[in-house]
Formats: C-alpha cells, structure tokens, sequence
C-alpha cells in the first residue's frame, strides 16, 4: 500500500511540465520496467532556480518525480550529486520493494543532468 504523501504527489504532482532553453533537459528510463522521466532544470547562481518533469510510468515514478522537482529546489550540484535513492523514499514516507525502481530513476536522471549540464 502507498503512504498517503506518496498519493497526495501522484494526486498532485508539483512542477510538471517542460522548460525552453537555457535549461537543460534530459530523459532517463528503466528499461526492465519501462517507466521514462524526463527532467528539465535550470541553474543560476550554481543553484536549481527551475525544474521540471514529465513522466510515464506507474504511480510511484509519477509521484517520485514530484518529489523529487519538489527536493531539487535550490540544491547546488554538490547537493545534487549526493542524492541518494534513500532521500526520494524519505521525501514519500517510503517505497513498498516492487517500488524501489523509482528512487532508482530519479537518482539516474539527476546523474544525467549534471553530465549535461554546462558548468
């Protein structure tokens, strides 16, 4: 059973939406479940100023991707490449074992971005 701040993220997703440039985007997908996030950001200052997401997946990946745009809020690329799987479980009060994958997607996206994005 999902907790209820997991439901309330799918319910109501923070942050949906895409980004025009200069912000960076990228996608990241899970291939053994199929689930894809993408996530846009844009830093100033060396801070995340703006984030977005979209994603097609199972409820756990949809609120994961709130989560974690929620989270991501201000973070330096510091804080950005600490992120852990643990922190988005935390940000959702949890993840049953079949749900796990989407902590994982959410770190890989986050991953891709700091590659991507120019310093």
């Amino acid at each position: 059973m999902h907790s209820e701040r997991l439901l309330e993220h799918f319910k109501n997703p923070h942050n949906v939406g895409q980004l025009p440039p200069p912000a960076v985007t990228i996608d990241a997908d899970n291939p053994a479940c199929g689930d894809m996030l993408r996530l846009a950001a844009r830093f100033e200052n060396g801070r995340v100023a703006e984030v977005r997401y979209q994603v097609r997946g199972c409820t756990a990946s949809i609120a994961a991707g709130s989560a974690l745009t929620a989270w991501m809020e201000g973070k330096t690329r510091e804080e950005l490449r600490a992120l852990a799987p643990a922190v988005i479980e935390r940000e959702l009060d949890g993840l049953e074992p079949a749900s796990k994958h989407a902590a994982v997607l959410c770190v890989d996206a986050v991953k891709r971005l700091l590659e991507a994005a120019p310093r």
